[in-house]
């Protein structure tokens, strides 16, 4: 078996930076090269083991390799195949399945994934109203797409400086074209959002947001703030976006929504809707999703593995699990026992924390109160954070060393020694504290 070096060394010479996509790079010494999965654990190519809670960035509901949704996409490859180009029953099989679990979802169409399901939602808003401006909020991850790809540049913000954030594009090759049609609010600013509607109310097609945020440690819209776009939404016939990627499936059966109780005109779904293969939609209101279709003035919508038969497969069993078993009933509880571990870690050591979002799918800060907005974020002690993750990945935890990303809990995790997390958890603050 090669080891990392090796590895790093080879990939440099075919890929930038030696990887698949950007997010996977973690320097030449840390990058981590994965040989295998079973349930809540990795193993890397130099036999280290590592319990996992980052998922993939969360598709990993149930646990790598279910032996369950994996029999079904086997099936649907030996026995009846993976692509042609037409329809097929288990497209509206799928469909039922998500409409019975998301009230707010009247009709949907797939995509591949969760960038390719929110350019279809916006590009759908916009047919229906005929508008073309779009809002997101701040700390919000839409897809690496060039609309959505602007962000507040809040590393380089002075929380004290009475300014606001600048912002600016997620990289190169972003034409300042792609941010004239965007405006950015921030979460929970009950200001800030009257003012959006009142200039832009007339030009909006849709505001885009998760209530959620899954790229900004589970900062969550408060209900009122939410109930309150929802109305504006409606005054103003503007289309409420709600992004389900990351909740979806995962913190409710319903998603988010369910746990709001306030519903979308649209939505996006992806990740955990198929367990990690690659499987993704957008639905809502039929009026709406009927404006989709090759009848003239209808919405473009197509791809070539749309609704491939391996992806659906997966969803189609992955959706079937959590439908009729306590799955999530069992992550929310593992979720719980969890946050109470790491709590009595940090209160041990004296360190000020605060959890935000649901159990599977928790963020970590380290602050005396819970963010409620992106700006807040930037307050915590990210530094602490980022030495406390890296000594857990040392001790065999693997997460996100940034603290924008929350712990992602599966089925699989129900295993999981709590003890020995909470002790691997006290030993790397521990060194963490020297460090800082």
């Amino acid at each position: 078996m090669r080891r990392q070096p090796e590895l790093m060394r080879e990939a440099h010479q075919h890929m930038p930076q030696g990887v698949a996509e950007n997010y996977r790079y973690w320097g030449d010494d840390k990058t981590v090269f994965v040989s295998s999965a079973k349930g809540c654990r990795l193993t890397d190519c130099d036999g280290k083991q590592y319990v996992d809670f980052r998922l993939g960035y969360g598709p990993i509901i149930l646990g790598y390799r279910d032996e369950r949704v994996d029999a079904a996409v086997v099936e649907q490859i030996t026995q009846r195949g993976t692509l042609s180009g037409f329809a097929t029953e288990l497209d509206t099989e799928v469909v039922q399945q998500v409409k019975a679990l998301c009230p707010n979802v009247q009709k949907m169409r797939f995509a591949n994934s969760g960038t390719e399901a929110v350019m279809g939602a916006v590009r759908t808003a916009r047919g229906f109203t005929g508008r073309d401006r779009v809002a997101i909020v701040e700390g919000a991850f839409h897809g690496l797409y060039d609309e959505m790809m602007w962000k507040s540049d809040i590393e380089a913000w002075d929380p004290a400086s009475g300014t606001q954030p600048e912002v600016i594009p997620f990289g190169a090759g972003i034409p300042r074209r792609a941010r004239e049609l965007l405006d950015l609010i921030q979460m929970n600013d009950d200001e800030g959002l009257e003012q959006l509607f009142q200039s832009r109310g007339e030009q909006l097609a849709c505001v885009i947001l998760e209530p959620i945020i899954g790229n900004a440690g589970s900062i969550s819209a408060t209900p009122k703030w939410l109930a309150r776009l929802r109305e504006l939404c409606t005054q103003y016939g503007t289309l409420l976006l709600i992004d389900e990627v990351k909740t979806g499936f995962r913190v409710a059966a319903g998603g988010a929504q369910q746990l709001y109780g306030i519903y979308a005109d649209l939505s996006t779904y992806a990740k955990a809707m198929g367990n990690g293969y690659p499987v993704a939609g957008f639905g809502g209101r039929a009026d709406v999703m009927d404006k989709v279709g090759s009848h003239r003035g209808g919405v473009v919508h197509g791809g070539t593995y749309t609704a491939n038969l391996i992806a659906l497969s997966g969803a189609h069993a992955t959706l079937s699990i959590l439908t009729h078993t306590n799955a999530l009933t069992t992550i929310n509880s593992v979720g719980e026992k969890i946050q109470a571990a790491l709590g009595r870690v940090f209160t041990a050591a004296g360190i000020a924390h605060a959890f935000a979002g649901p159990d599977a799918m928790f963020g970590v800060h380290f602050t005396e109160t819970v963010p409620t907005s992106y700006r807040d974020w930037r307050k915590t002690d990210s530094r602490l954070y980022r030495e406390f993750a890296w000594n857990l990945i040392d001790r065999g935890i693997m997460l996100e060393p940034d603290s924008r990303e929350p712990w992602f809990i599966c089925e699989a995790h129900q295993d999981l020694d709590i003890g020995w997390l909470e002790e691997m958890a006290t030993d790397a603050l521990k060194a963490a504290l020297v460090a800082t």
